[in-house]
């Protein structure tokens, strides 16, 4: 299976950017798709998940601010990201979760730079 984001960049405090990720060829059923991100010197952390049922969740730095979507037809997940703040700067990376009911098995992508400054 393959998972590739794309849409990141540089933009202003206040500004928005929508990440999109799209996989392919991923044979088992998945659970959740998700948004990490690792900033310089910190861990990689959770962002916002979508579940397979649609259910959505999201860190706490982020809610009301961030919006986790998916378009099944596409294979494809967003993050619309609006507000943004410098804090925000980080390689952001597209996870996908899923099982055959024995295993789990994750997917990553590549990662996308998203730089908030001005």
């Amino acid at each position: 299976g393959h998972v590739v984001e794309s849409g990141g960049g540089l933009v202003q405090p206040g500004g928005s950017l929508r990440l999109s990720c799209t996989a392919s060829e991923i044979r088992h059923t998945i659970n959740t798709n998700d948004w990490y991100r690792q900033a310089p010197g910190k861990e990689r952390e959770l962002v916002a998940t979508i579940t397979s049922q649609g259910t959505t969740r999201y860190a706490d730095a982020v809610k009301v601010r961030f919006t986790i979507s998916r378009d099944n037809g596409k294979n494809t997940t967003y993050l619309q990201m609006n507000s943004l703040k410098p804090e925000d700067t980080a390689v952001y990376y597209c996870h996908v979760g899923a099982t055959d009911y024995i295993y789990e098995y994750e997917y990553w992508g590549q990662g996308t730079q998203v730089t908030v400054s001005s």
